[in-house]
């Protein structure tokens, strides 16, 4: 027998989800509400329902609202493809190309602009409840959130490369338990996924490139995980960040370059950032900031390099050589086996003539740095109008001129009683001695 608690926006009888799926979708939960009144029937009550968006591309003219729980809304493919490449092609080659837009099931975001400066205005999906319980089991799976367009920013850049344009793909605004955003596309949006105050928030296997900021979890949270994902943010804005956590799971994701920093970590404590591949054009790459402490930093790999696309030369984000790949604010953290790749050109090094930091303990006590591996090259960098092949190449160059000599591990003097071992060689590590354990990687021959 059908449940009536499964939905098709191209088959509900309220609005046109071609025009406008932010009615449709709104009206579906109205329903669901206006059916689901009973807290405790038969030892139950509230199933809450399924939203299911088809293939095809579905202008959203009205913010969703989402104040129940148990509600999934999925489609039938997350339908990234690249907007930053297509718009970086000139126009008179875009008749010969095979799709322009991302595909799928797609939300194509008309919000008007906000106009009063509030971000979660220009979100597609808003989440809040107030009350007990807290807001539980949203799912959102295996559709796209399309941003559109970037526009002007008073810079000088193309407007579509600013990542500027007041546009959010979901905003939770209230405590949530036991989220999920799984399968999902975000694109050319200025804040792909913001979410308040999570508890046990699953954000798995999704593709979040080409955004000002792509995953950031805010106010504070506990026991969430961040795995599998693909993600690439703007040089404005984070990849991954969190503040106030604790018990945050960094696995396994993909991190790509551009963004002002890979993972940023503020006041976040016994959390994990293990086993990720993580790329980036700019020193800071992971941050551990505000006194993050208790910490696993352990297994990834660490690549920067420079950025090979010309739409994007010149661009960074603001922090020099001596500010570290991994920078440590906080206590009792651990930095153990990962691999640092740091393949620059010696002539672009700032401030001129330094000699790049790797892993930087600014501040804190007691953490442990071992058996990390730093490879260190310079290269003369090269440019392409083509970011694909660009990037290819630039990825598959292992050959140097010669070896770039770094500072594998700085200890600040605001930082003491760590431990440091065969992270770097003697003249590889600058720390006091007599305020931290020093154990050198040993010399070929020694």
């Amino acid at each position: 027998m059908p449940s009536n608690n499964c939905y098709d926006v191209t088959t509900w009888p309220v609005g046109d989800p071609s025009e406008d799926v932010g009615e449709v979708i709104n009206s579906i939960i109205a329903d669901i509400k206006d059916r689901q009144t009973v807290t405790d029937a038969n030892n139950g009550g509230k199933p809450g329902a399924v939203i299911y968006i088809p293939p095809g591309d579905y202008h959203l003219r009205t913010q969703v609202v989402i104040d129940i729980s148990f509600l999934r809304i999925e489609g039938s493919g997350h339908g990234f493809t690249s907007s930053s490449i297509r718009f970086n092609v000139p126009e008179d080659e875009w008749p010969d190309l095979h799709e322009l837009w991302p595909g799928g099931s797609r939300i194509l975001v008309d919000l008007p602009p906000g106009g009063d400066g509030e971000e979660s205005r220009g979100a597609a999906f808003y989440v809040e409840r107030s009350g007990s319980p807290r807001i539980s089991s949203v799912e959102f799976s295996n559709f796209c959130i399309d941003g559109l367009h970037f526009t002007a920013d008073g810079s000088d850049k193309h407007p579509e490369n600013t990542y500027v344009n007041g546009k959010t793909g979901i905003y939770v605004a209230s405590a949530n338990d036991s989220f999920r955003v799984n399968g999902m596309g975000f694109v050319y949006l200025e804040n792909a996924l913001t979410i308040y105050n999570a508890d046990a928030l699953s954000v798995h296997d999704n593709f979040i490139a080409e955004c000002g900021s792509c995953i950031e979890l805010r106010g504070w949270g506990q026991a969430s995980k961040i795995t599998d994902n693909l993600v690439g943010a703007g040089f404005k804005g984070h990849s991954i960040y969190a503040e106030n956590h604790g018990g945050l799971l960094i696995t396994a994701n993909n991190v790509f370059p551009r963004g002002a920093s890979s993972v940023h970590l503020n006041g976040v404590t016994r959390s994990s950032i293990t086993n990720n591949r993580l790329h980036s054009f700019y020193p800071g790459m992971v941050m551990l900031a505000a006194n993050s402490s208790e910490n696993l930093v352990a297994t990834n790999h660490f690549l920067r390099d420079h950025e090979p696309w010309t739409p994007f030369l010149g661009v960074d984000n603001g922090l020099d050589d001596l500010n570290g790949l991994l920078c440590v604010s906080g206590n009792n953290n651990s930095v153990i086996g990962n691999h640092f790749s740091q393949i620059i050109d010696s002539q672009s090094i700032r401030p001129t003539g330094a000699t790049p930091v790797v892993i930087r303990l600014t501040a804190g006590a007691g953490n442990f740095v071992s058996n990390n591996h730093v490879v260190a090259m310079d290269v003369r960098a090269t440019s392409s109008g083509s970011a694909f092949e660009a990037q290819v190449d630039a990825l598959l160059t292992t050959e140097a001129s010669e070896g770039l000599a770094v500072t594998a591990v700085m200890v600040d003097s605001e930082s003491a009683r760590n431990t440091i071992l065969d992270s770097g060689s003697d003249a590889q590590v600058i720390a006091d001695r007599a305020a931290n354990a020093f154990r050198a990687t040993p010399a070929i021959g020694s």
